[in-house]
């Protein structure tokens, strides 16, 4: 599992000594160029404070992270699929590149083969991940305020057109219908289980979501209209806040979030999303055990679409739902997500003494 990890600092030094004992079995991502790395790397060595480390490749590429050309960290993972291999050193090789299914043809393979296998081994599909690594060049520059054609450029797009499109099919809007000074504005960091995009005002978090979250573009056009329009790139208090929460929660040094929400909804899936606050870490609920405690024992499914309405995720909680059986239930951010979150906090809540031990 990847909270079985040694601490960063263990990580960081292994890194600086290129300690062949954490080969495959540790990577780290580099937040000041992008790519990542084995930790036996011989290239110049990163600062800790720009160090994320992951157990898998695939978790580098969910973060938004390319593979290095140096040390060529896809030839350790892929669980001897040769199809994510051979595709993963292509786009090792390509990482600007417009994939395209035609693309995967003329390298002799199969493109439904290849879905199968990249959701199989990812949880996403390798032009979607193509496009998320390439869209994240973009967004950067964005939000650094350059200009549409400078982004394009950096995402490695042929025409502003296809770049505005992608972009648009990302956060739900084009880049130049977004604001410089929007009182809302959005912008990408990276965590142990992904890019997320959070969007706030000087105030308040609005919006939380993992990059490739399929609803994530309906999402921000809702959040786009209910404000006018008034949304642009860039950092806020609340989203630096966030975004040290989140490390510090990785890191098991962090119970509850701090971070002031702007809650979206109806008066009834605010009341199910704080009672999904009150849920102890350590902790899950079904859904019908939700539907009880807010009163409503017989709107166990309003509460289902409540828990997946909910569009800050992690703070409010809604991984912490689970079938009747205990079993993993739906989850937009994926159920390999949700697990994981829910292997944290255990972690999290054990090391606090809030659960036995034993348990």
């Amino acid at each position: 599992m990847l909270f079985e990890l040694p601490d960063n600092k263990v990580l960081y030094q292994a890194l600086i000594d290129r300690d062949p004992d954490f080969d495959g079995r540790a990577y780290v991502g580099v937040r000041s160029t992008g790519v990542f790395c084995r930790l036996t790397c011989p290239a110049r060595k990163p600062k800790f404070e720009n160090c994320c480390f992951f157990e898998t490749i695939s978790e580098c590429f969910e973060a938004g992270f390319r593979p290095c050309k140096r040390c060529h960290p896809v030839g350790t993972s892929a669980d001897n699929d040769e199809v994510v291999t051979r595709l993963l050193c292509e786009f090792e090789a390509k990482p600007h590149h417009k994939w395209s299914e035609a693309d995967i043809a003329q390298l002799g393979l199969d493109p439904s083969t290849v879905r199968r296998s990249f959701k199989r081994q990812f949880g996403i599909t390798f032009l979607e991940m193509a496009r998320l690594s390439r869209l994240r060049d973009g967004f950067e520059t964005l939000s650094d305020g350059g200009k549409v054609v400078d982004a394009q450029l950096a995402s490695g797009f042929s025409s502003p057109d296809a770049f505005r499109q992608a972009f648009a099919r990302l956060l739900g809007c084009k880049p130049a219908e977004l604001k410089g000074d929007g009182l809302l504005k959005a912008d990408w960091f990276d965590t142990p289980l992904g890019a997320m995009i959070a969007v706030s005002d000087d105030r308040a978090l609005h919006l939380l979501e993992f990059a490739d979250r399929k609803a994530l573009p309906a999402e921000l056009a809702r959040l786009r209209k209910q404000v006018k329009g008034d949304l642009g790139l860039g950092r806020t208090a609340p989203t630096d806040q966030i975004a040290s929460e989140l490390r510090e929660f990785f890191e098991g040094k962090r119970l509850d979030f701090d971070v002031p929400l702007v809650m979206h909804g109806t008066e009834f899936a605010k009341d199910v999303w704080r009672e999904l606050r009150r849920i102890p870490i350590g902790a899950t609920k079904s859904y019908s055990q939700l539907a009880k405690q807010i009163g409503k024992p017989s709107s166990t499914r309003a509460v289902a679409r409540a828990n997946g309405a909910n569009q800050i995720a992690i703070v409010i909680p809604c991984h912490r739902v689970v079938g009747m059986d205990g079993g993993l239930t739906g989850y937009g951010g994926g159920l390999w997500r949700k697990q994981k979150l829910i292997d944290v906090e255990l972690k999290i809540a054990r090391s606090k003494g809030l659960i036995d031990v034993s348990g």
